[in-house]
Order: structure tokens, then sequence, then C-alpha cells
């Protein structure tokens, strides 16, 4: 065992001691050093917030709505307003958020306290 490397004498002890067949040792690599770059993430697009009036209501939670800039939209109860049964009658005053891919399309979030009712 003169003249033999470390690694070699492991290895021999290990192959000489009945353990079954000789097996090749891996070597161990260093992971390569990676740069922390910043990864810019696209932020979620703002929607554009109108008032308008509510002109028609359809069986399936959705409205039509006649905006204050004069445009058409068709409508849907946001999901909180759902969630605390708030009810939107012909007439109302909403606010509403657009999808700047979609003008004609959004969800009413918030509608207007009136003095009437």
């Amino acid at each position: 065992m003169v003249g033999m490397t470390a690694e070699e004498r492991h290895s021999n002890s290990r192959a000489g001691s009945g353990s079954g067949p000789k097996t090749s040792r891996r070597t161990v690599t260093a992971r390569p050093v990676t740069s922390y770059e910043r990864v810019v993430i696209a932020e979620k697009e703002e929607k554009v917030v109108f008032e308008g009036e509510v002109v028609e209501a359809f069986r399936s939670g959705m409205y039509r709505v006649a905006l204050d800039n004069g445009h058409e939209a068709l409508a849907y109860t946001a999901g909180r307003m759902r969630r605390h049964r708030i009810r939107i009658l012909l007439g109302d005053r909403i606010k509403l958020e657009l999808s700047p891919y979609d003008l004609s399309r959004g969800r009413i979030v918030y509608r207007h306290r009136t003095a009437e009712r």
C-alpha cells in the first residue's frame, strides 16, 4: 500500500470488505457561482375606474351600465358585493372597474348610497 494515494487506499479498503461489486467514486464538483440578478416581474395592469348608472338587469347577475362618458358596458357584481348580498337595482349609481384591454366589460365594485331608500 506504499505509493498509493489516499483515494486509492480508500477504494481498495471498500472493495476488499466484501460489501459488493466495486463502485466508481463520483467526483464532487463545486456548484457554479450564480449571479443574483434582479428579475423584473410585470405588474398587474391597472384597472380603469368609471362611474355610471344601471340601465338594464339580466338574470345571470349581469347589468348593462350607462357610463358617464356616454358609453355602455356590460358588468357583473364583484365578489365582495355578492358575499355581502348588496342588491343593485335599475337606476342605481355605481362605480365600475374596466380592464384597459376591453372597455365594454367590467365589474361593479361599489354602489353609491341613495337618500330615497
